[in-house]
């Protein structure tokens, strides 16, 4: 099940790329990984993702990542296909500095509604093969944060993402996502299907590098050769600036701080 390859706690290094680049890293990539395993079947290597993003009515989270706070979290909703028997993950991404931790819940489709309106998360919501303490833990921790912050869901970001992994370890992982979408939402909607979609990032690839220890240095001499700058690629933010934060119902970005910062002490 999707979940198991999850790095917890990582780095990141995320890039633009193109289409010509991007054949050019899967050369370097090939040497090194293997294709995760939803990837593996697939003739390039791309699956679906989809995320619906919480978060308050004064874009806490939002203006957390716009302003660059040290210490930062998202919380959404991850699910990979419309099959109502399939799991959904309640996942909380936290960064602090520079670097990424993650926890996530594996939830019964059926019961996620339920979890977004205030129910108390119990043993019986999760999905039966994630029945693990790790996993009830994510989701109380996630239901915490979505309570203290008011948070509801805002907005829907899909794209379709190729993964390769090291076949000894889970130290590193490379993906390149693609035609990044958003589109506004106001309810716990677990559909793939988007009605009017904006593009954040149109024409233009992303190439995350996650690695646990240190940048390794095939890393570095494909990130050198190909020329590539890193810079941040905020995905729900970006789907966000294109909606209009005022559709969403944003007010003055400086009430939002004082928030974030009271929230952010339950992580």
């Amino acid at each position: 099940m999707r979940g198991d390859q999850i790095q917890p706690q990582r780095f990141e290094r995320k890039y633009f790329i193109t289409e010509r680049q991007a054949v050019h890293v899967r050369q370097f990539v090939a040497s090194h990984l293997v294709p995760d395993e939803h990837s593996q079947d697939r003739a390039d290597c791309a699956y679906p993702v989809d995320s619906i993003y919480l978060d308050s009515d004064e874009l806490t989270t939002y203006w957390a990542t716009v302003h660059c706070e040290k210490s930062r979290f998202k919380l959404r909703v991850r699910f990979y296909d419309d099959d109502p028997a399939s799991p959904v993950f309640f996942e909380i991404k936290r960064r602090m500095n520079e670097c990424i931790f993650k926890q996530r819940g594996a939830v019964q489709r059926r019961a996620a509604p339920m979890l977004v309106a205030g129910h108390l998360p119990e043993p019986r919501h999760l999905a039966s093969a994630h029945r693990a303490a790790g996993h009830l833990v994510a989701l109380q921790k996630f239901c915490l944060l979505m309570s203290q912050l008011s948070a509801q869901p805002k907005v829907h970001v899909a794209y379709e993402r190729a993964a390769w992994v090291s076949p000894e370890s889970n130290a590193v992982r490379v993906t390149i996502d693609q035609n990044v979408r958003g589109e506004k939402v106001q309810e716990l909607r677990l559909r793939t299907r988007m009605a009017k979609p904006v593009f954040p990032f149109p024409g233009k690839l992303i190439l995350e590098l996650k690695f646990t220890n240190r940048f390794p240095d095939w890393f570095r001499d494909m990130v050198q050769h190909l020329n590539l700058i890193q810079t941040g690629v905020p995905k729900y933010c970006g789907s966000v600036a294109d909606i209009g934060e005022e559709r969403l119902g944003a007010p003055a970005a400086e009430a939002s701080a004082a928030r974030f910062a009271e929230v952010a002490k339950y992580c």
